[in-house]
Order: structure tokens, then sequence, then C-alpha cells
């Protein structure tokens, strides 16, 4: 089920068929370091993940994480949707991509019309960006998106400082 379409993408809701793809995008050595290791290491790893995370945050929240395609040829290039934090008020724009795929516009594409569904379709009316401090790249797409600079937080105690952005959308 598409939830989103742009020129170039297309967004829809994961499922435990996109097991593969997860297992390649979470271990991608880039995703290792600027999102973190999720332990996902097996085929099962993935789908769990898939469904605990994905498939548990579109039925408590009503959305989430969308696996992200090319509209030419349904090719799976990333991940973008909006995820709900404990340890955060608002939900926040995430996104991850493939490599491969990075500098064509397509992060920037989808966080964007992330934003706009946010807010026409979900109601939604702040969201957040978070990102490491030596991710050039993300916060590039999310100053481009609208976001501002807020703050350095904390998800937990123990967790590296991230800085925070913040749009009223």
């Amino acid at each position: 089920m598409n939830i989103i379409e742009t020129d170039r993408l297309i967004l829809r809701k994961l499922g435990v068929d996109d097991a593969e793809f997860i297992l390649d995008l979470f271990n991608q050595p880039s995703f290792i370091h600027y999102i973190g290791d999720r332990g996902v290491r097996t085929l099962e790893d993935a789908k769990r993940y898939i469904l605990a995370g994905a498939v548990t945050s579109y039925e408590r929240f009503g959305f989430g994480l969308y696996l992200t395609l090319l509209a030419e040829g349904q090719i799976p290039i990333g991940i973008c949707g909006l995820v709900k934090r404990d340890s955060l008020k608002d939900a926040d724009v995430g996104f991850a991509f493939l490599p491969q795929y990075w500098s064509k516009g397509y992060a920037f594409e989808a966080a964007s019309a992330v934003l706009v569904y946010a807010r026409n379709t979900l109601g939604l009316k702040r969201i957040l960006g978070i990102t490491t401090p030596d991710n050039q790249g993300s916060i590039r797409v999310l100053e481009k998106a609208g976001l501002k600079f807020e703050q350095m937080v904390r998800l937990s105690e123990d967790d590296v400082e991230l800085k925070l952005f913040a749009s009223e959308v």
C-alpha cells in the first residue's frame, strides 16, 4: 500500500517481505556509523525488526518508517518516515538510504514529502529530526527541508549526544 508518491519515489509500508533489503541496509558501514548497530544479522532478525518496529508503529501511531522505492522500476533504495520515540515529545523524520543512492536528492525528496504528509494527512504540528553531529549529509537534508537546529540531546542517559532539529510543519 503506497503512502506517499513523488515524481521519482514511492513510499510504502514495510512488511516482512522487505527483510532482505532491511538486512542489507542495516549492515551498511554508513548505517552502523551514523545510525547505529541494530543487531540485524539474519533474515529472521530483519523480519523481527520490521514487525516490532515499523508494523507496531503503524498500529500504535498511524505512521512509521516506510520503504522508499524508485518509482521507475520499483527498486528499493532506502527508508524514510516518522518515528515516535519515548524520549522525545514529538515524532521525528528519519531516513537512511543505500550509499549508491546518496547525493541524488532522494533523501530530501522523501523527507520533504513525509513532512507534507505529516502536516496535511496526519495533522502533526511539529516534527523533529535528529542526527549525529558528524553526519553532514543528514544535517543538510534536514536544514534544506526547513528544520532548524534547536539543541543537543541524548535519547538515553548512556547514548551519544545528537543534534536535534525542529520544524513547525
